[in-house]
């Protein structure tokens, strides 16, 4: 099996990913899952679609990640890591559709509008 690439996306983080035939290593940014994302609940969220499958020990993953946040990242790499998934087997792609793994969710932070302090916020209105 060659490499199959895929990209993902969440907020502002964009998560490019490299899939290989492996025993079930996941590099992100040339460190290990775990120290990348020490939160167990981060870690969970990346493993979610390779659970899903039942494919953990079977593909090495390397990502290259870049902007946003943690949990941004985290979600653009389980969408990056689902998308690979289907390159590699069409017939995934429905189990994985049904749990959402493969909608981008394209809710973003809203601009601050001039004249407010915030996006939607307004200063209080002072009649005297």
């Amino acid at each position: 099996m060659e490499v199959i690439n895929a990209i993902g996306r969440r907020k502002s983080a964009v998560a490019r990913v490299y899939l290989s035939e492996g025993t079930g290593k996941i590099t992100i940014n040339k460190k290990d899952l775990t120290e990348f994302f020490p939160s167990a609940i981060l870690q969970y969220v990346v493993k979610q679609p390779l659970q899903l499958l039942g494919v953990e020990g079977q593909y090495d993953i390397k990502a290259n990640l870049d902007g946003g946040g943690f949990t941004g990242q985290s979600q653009a790499l389980r969408l990056a890591i689902a998308r690979a998934l289907v390159k590699v087997n069409a017939e995934d792609k429905k189990a994985l559709k049904a749990q959402g793994f493969l909608t981008r969710d394209s809710r973003s932070v809203e601009r601050k509008k001039p004249g407010q302090p915030k996006a939607r916020a307004h200063f209080q209105f002072s009649k005297r």
